[in-house]
């Protein structure tokens, strides 16, 4: 075997990449960037605060396509057994889909186990369910869930907040996820209290998710022409009880008129 000999001024030396792009290959081709298609139907703002006796999960219902609603009583806050919650954000029917999947694997378990996993067990098995759908987020089918809890062997309530690659954030006071999550979340921060009662955590839920609406148009409040609120619900050693409609409805009242009483007053 003989080594190849290049004439004057064409010798690529020891690079390699140039010698490869002269017989017409690019060695280093450009990262394609991912199709989003804007037809995908996506969930938005989910909350979620601990509270003296457990947590306040709360989700609003518009879910959207682009620029468009989608769907206006879209659930997002589902129970994942008798003591623990989940709510969705991102893709909606890759969440959903995770979430119905999630609670099969939770009653399996505990069928055959005899009793339930641990809630630290529960918040490890949904990280590597997001962990699982890494391909998929990478492609623009993203959840970013958040996930409470009541652990009867602690006797408090815990809250688990995750990213894309199913890693995995314990927070001690409060989550948000969704587009509209900094706007909650800034609510949240300025009114929250560690020992909180149910109805202290709910009023202030229903204020997050309220500013949130107000801000992000993403994000659904109350919408009392069709009877559609936010779904609110405590999850404490009681197990995971729904707010009646009637309850959130009537909290989302008393704020908005408390807000117009404040805009007045700010215009006089």
């Amino acid at each position: 075997m003989t080594l190849p000999f290049f004439p004057r001024g064409t010798d690529p030396g020891p690079d390699f990449a140039t010698l490869v792009r002269r017989h017409g290959t690019e060695p280093f081709p450009a990262p394609q960037t991912p199709h989003l298609p804007e037809h995908i139907t996506h969930g938005t703002t989910c909350v979620a605060v601990r509270y003296a006796d457990g947590v306040v999960m709360a989700g609003d219902r518009r879910a959207t396509s682009g620029n468009l609603i989608a769907h206006r009583s879209i659930e997002k806050v589902f129970s994942a057994d008798r003591h623990s919650a989940v709510a969705i954000a991102g893709a909606a029917g890759p969440a959903v889909e995770m979430v119905r999947l999630f609670q099969l694997q939770l009653e399996h378990y505990e069928k055959v186990e005899g009793a339930a996993l641990s809630l630290e067990g529960k918040a490890n098995q949904l990280g590597q369910m997001l962990r699982s759908n890494l391909p998929a987020a990478m492609s623009g089918l993203a959840v970013v869930p958040i996930f409470a809890g009541f652990d009867l062997a602690r006797n408090t309530g815990r809250l688990f907040e995750y990213d894309i690659t199913g890693g995995r954030y314990e927070e001690s006071d409060y989550a948000a996820t969704g587009s509209g999550s900094l706007h909650a979340e800034t609510v949240i921060k300025v009114g929250y209290r560690r020992e909180m009662t149910a109805e202290e955590a709910v009023r202030l839920l229903v204020e997050s998710l309220f500013q949130a609406a107000d801000a992000d148009s993403a994000t659904g409040g109350a919408d009392t022409l069709r009877g559609i609120y936010p779904i609110i619900a405590t999850i404490s050693e009681a197990g995971f009880e729904r707010i009646d409609d009637e309850v959130v409805g009537a909290q989302f009242v008393e704020v908005a008129e408390q807000f117009a009483a404040n805009h007045r007053e700010v215009n006089q």
